[in-house]
Parts: C-alpha cells; sequence; structure tokens
C-alpha cells in the first residue's frame, strides 16, 4: 500500500481534533498538506475515513473502526523506537553530569570509574561549575544530572539528597589554632581571614547564618572561588571557612568544626522533574545513590 507513517499521524491528528485547521496546526502544517497526506491514506486503502462537511468532519463507520487499528499500529512503533533508543543508549552515547568542584575530588571518581566498567562505551562529560550554574545547566537540558546543594525550592527540579557537608574552618598545620578541636566564628574575627566574595552560593549561606551575629570575621582577602581561598590558606595567609568536601585530601591544611553557629550544605543529585531520565543517566544516578557516603 502506498502511505507512509505521515499519513496514518495526519489521519490520527483529524480524527483527534475533529478539524483539519486544529490538526494542521498540532502538525506544524499547512491545511492543504495534511488534507493531502489524508487522500493519499484514502487512496491507498480505497476507502472514505472521513465526512467532510463545511462545519465539521467526521468519521466514516469504516474510519471509526481504522481510527483504533492505526492508533495501535502508531503505538507499537514508538514503544519499539523508545526500546532500540533505549538499548542503544545502554551500550553507547554520552552523558553530561554538572557538579560543584568539590565533588569531583571525593565520591565521583569512584562513581565514574564503576560507570566505565559497567558502561564502557558511554562517554562522560563533567561540568564543574558553580552551583548557580549547574542549576541552569540541568533546567536549561544541557546536563542530564547535577550535583550540587540548591535547587530544592525549585519548581522544575527534582533534588535527591546524597550527603551532609558541614563548613569548616581550613587551617594550616602550623597555625596557633590547628590543634585547636573546635572554633566559633566570633573567634576568627580577630585573626587574618580569606573570605569567598559575594555571589557565591557558599557565601550566601554563609551570610544567612551569621545575619543575628554580631562578632563576625573580618576579611582581609576575598575570592571568587573555593580552590583559591584554599590555595592561600596553604600559602600561610590566614584561615578560611570552605565546606569539608573542599578540604584536599593529603594537604598541608587541617579542618577545624565550627560553632556558634554551626552550618551545613546538602549534596543532593538534581534533575528535571517530570522528564524520565535515559538508561545511562539513570545508571550513573543509581550509582551516585550506591556510592554515597559521609564528608569527611
Amino acid at each position: 500500500m502506498n502511505f507512509d507513517l505521515a499519513d496514518l499521524r495526519g489521519f490520527l491528528a483529524v480524527a483527534d481534533f475533529g478539524s483539519f485547521r486544529a490538526a494542521a496546526e498540532s502538525l506544524h502544517l499547512s491545511q492543504s498538506a495534511l488534507s493531502r497526506r489524508v487522500d493519499k491514506l484514502e487512496g491507498a486503502l480505497g476507502v472514505d475515513l472521513f465526512v467532510r462537511t463545511t462545519r465539521r468532519v467526521e468519521l466514516t463507520t469504516i474510519g471509526r473502526t481504522f481510527v483504533h487499528k492505526a492508533r495501535a499500529v502508531m503505538n507499537e512503533l514508538e514503544n519499539a523506537l523508545l526500546g532500540v533508543a533505549d538499548f542503544a543508549d545502554r551500550i553507547s552515547g554520552e552523558i553530561t553530569v554538572a557538579c560543584v568542584p568539590s565533588a569531583v575530588g571525593h565520591f565521583l571518581p569512584a562513581v565514574i570509574g564503576e560507570f566505565h566498567r559497567q558502561r564502557p562505551r558511554i562517554r562522560v562529560r563533567l561540568i564543574d561549575e558553580s552551583s548557580a550554574d549547574i542549576l541552569l545547566a540541568v533546567a536549561n537540558g544541557e546536563a542530564d544530572l547535577g550535583l550540587t546543594y540548591i535547587g530544592t525550592q525549585e519548581p522544575d527540579i527534582d533534588f535527591e539528597p546524597l550527603l551532609d557537608d558541614p563548613f569548616v574552618v581550613a587551617c594550616p598545620r602550623e597555625h596557633a589554632l590547628a590543634s585547636r578541636k573546635r572554633l566559633t566564628w566570633a573567634e576568627l574575627a580577630r585573626i587574618d581571614y580569606v573570605s569567598l566574595a559575594h555571589g557565591s552560593g557558599n557565601r550566601f549561606l554563609m551570610d544567612q547564618a551569621l545575619a543575628q551575629v554580631e562578632d563576625k570575621p573580618e576579611w582581609f582577602c576575598e575570592v571568587r572561588h573555593v580552590p583559591a581561598l584554599v590555595s592561600l590558606v596553604e600559602a600561610g595567609l590566614g584561615v578560611g571557612v570552605v565546606p569539608r568536601l573542599a578540604m584536599p585530601p593529603r594537604s598541608r591544611l587541617v579542618s577545624i568544626p565550627l560553632e556558634e553557629p554551626t552550618l551545613s550544605r546538602t549534596i543532593g543529585i538534581i534533575r528535571r522533574r517530570g522528564r524520565p531520565l535515559r538508561a545511562g543517566p539513570d545508571l550513573f544516578r543509581q550509582l551516585l545513590l550506591a556510592f554515597r557516603e559521609p564528608a569527611r
């Protein structure tokens, strides 16, 4: 028979809308183009599928019978195509994960390693950016998943918590405070302090926590990113406050818990709400949940 899936799709659209004009708009076609598709299908079948009047379009008796068969064919085809796409996605392709830089040096390498072992032909692309950029990358579809600490209040984002990450004082081992078991924010007001700049998600969390604190640390040097702050502290310029995950392993720094007030952030997986994940990203998500561990 001389017709194709586009003709079948056009027929079902007219049947659903009861109008060539509305069906054409839904398919982004002109009415004449849609009419030609339906005419072609009717010619191939040798029957009239619609009764056309100046005011409305109705299915014929044969048309009402055929519409169920046509819909079943389209559903079967779509399921088959989804199955093929899902299978192809399982064995090859690419996934994109946006993450805060502090996650890269901790649990993420183990997850990527296990994912590569299970799906060696799927490439993993990391976007290591700020929390705001990660949220934007997931929201606009640039990234399949995000690892960050913001997004819990976003209506179009699902947030799945992974671990609690407390803020600590990053302090050189030779510093006078290095042996302390705990420090308060007020004590930081009396020593050289390196701070994150306004606009940083971590700085925002700190400012919120310190809103009611009178004796606050006063910075003499300000940076935009946590790795830069850690480098300056390692160089002996002072101390700074960072999430514990941001503390580099095997460095000359110690991390000292903070009190009055304590502060932490929750690292979690974000994804677009109502958008099912493809097989590759969903496996990566499951591995993240399996590999999660408390912050050191």
